[in-house]
């Protein structure tokens, strides 16, 4: 065998073997897609993503679409990241970026499901402030031992105890303080908009000193309904501003989209601030295969959107809930949305 053709023959081997170990070795890496967009005013597999009691949805017309970002669940290999990187779909990530060293990925899928539910709460805030609706103490879950269970639950507000009023939580604080462990109390509360009573015998405090209702409670806007909200398959909070928008949309008095195909994202506080949130450039072609006439984009995420622009798709900047109801507002009446 000549040399030429033994080189040759080293050569095609070794590009055999690099090819083959390049298909199987996994690298440090996290390839990132577009993932899926649901519409909060619509449902998953046939349930409503959110859900009210007490009173009825409003009739809607459009999309509120939240949008996401996928993560495929196989491992990356070399091949594979090399194809992501000159892929505009596919965004590749060091793992540590998406599954922080020292937690498991099923410990970090928990953590992105538990912010998610804050986001929820967050959403229910934010939209029963917008429409009006004042503070008081309510309930958000009952301690597994808790002796207000079967008289107390989750969405009543806690209006007074042994006929001391409870407007807030330091009043409710107080009021239990002074009520020795053990003491069948009245607990005035509201449920659905409808005043009710229970009597209550009273647990220890941790402290030892005063009473608990075993209840966990929380200073936030109350409404004469509850308002549910089930998306299982979507993590972290980046929800949070179209699930208040599609909260506003079926309780409140205007049709916020008249038809037309919303998306967007970010996080939402108590107050309204619209917080930034990664991966907006897969969102943004999620939100193009939607057909969406609008996306939503938090003001701190305006300059990565504006250098990941999707054509025809018009972009709004949004720094609060008032601005994303403006740019709304826009939409409907034909007017140009405040641009990134």
């Amino acid at each position: 065998m000549s040399r030429r053709i033994a080189v040759l023959v080293t050569g095609t081997v070794l590009l055999l073997v690099f090819g083959v170990v390049g298909t199987l070795l996994p690298v440090p890496y996290v390839a990132q897609v577009p993932g899926p967009t649901f519409n909060t005013l619509g449902d998953i597999d046939g349930r409503p993503i959110i859900t009210l009691e007490g009173r009825e949805r409003n009739d809607t017309s459009g999309n509120l679409n939240l949008t996401t970002v996928g993560v495929p669940q196989r491992p990356l290999t070399l091949v594979g990241a090399v194809q992501g990187w000159f892929d505009s779909e596919v965004t590749v990530v060091p793992r540590e970026q998406v599954y922080p060293s020292g937690k498991s990925e099923e410990e970090t899928q928990q953590e992105n499901r538990k912010a998610f539910l804050t986001s929820e709460q967050a959403a229910r805030m934010a939209a029963l402030s917008e429409l009006g609706f004042g503070e008081r103490v309510v309930v958000q879950d009952l301690a597994a031992d808790s002796p207000s269970r079967g008289r107390l639950q989750a969405g009543d507000s806690i209006d007074s105890v042994g006929g001391t009023a409870t407007p807030d939580t330091g009043a409710l604080s107080a009021a239990l303080a002074a009520i020795p462990p053990g003491t069948a109390v009245q607990v005035g509360y509201t449920r659905l908009g409808r005043p009710g009573t229970a009597t209550v015998t009273t647990g220890s405090a941790a402290s030892g000193k005063g009473s608990v209702l075993g209840v966990i409670v929380l200073e936030s806007p109350y409404a004469p309904f509850t308002v549910n909200i089930r998306v299982d398959d979507v993590g972290g909070p980046s929800a949070g501003l179209m699930l208040t928008l599609g909260i506003l949309d079926l309780v409140g008095n205007t049709d916020l989209t008249e038809g037309a195909v919303v998306a967007g994202t970010g996080t939402i506080d108590p107050e309204g601030a619209v917080g930034p949130i990664g991966g907006i450039p897969l969102k943004l072609i999620s939100a193009r295969e939607l057909g969406a006439e609008l996306f939503l984009v938090p003001a701190d995420n305006c300059a990565e959107a504006l250098r990941n622009a999707q054509p025809g798709l018009p972009m709004a900047r949004v720094a609060s809930l008032d601005d994303a109801l403006t740019a709304l507002g826009d939409l409907r009446a034909g007017r140009p949305a405040r641009p990134c």
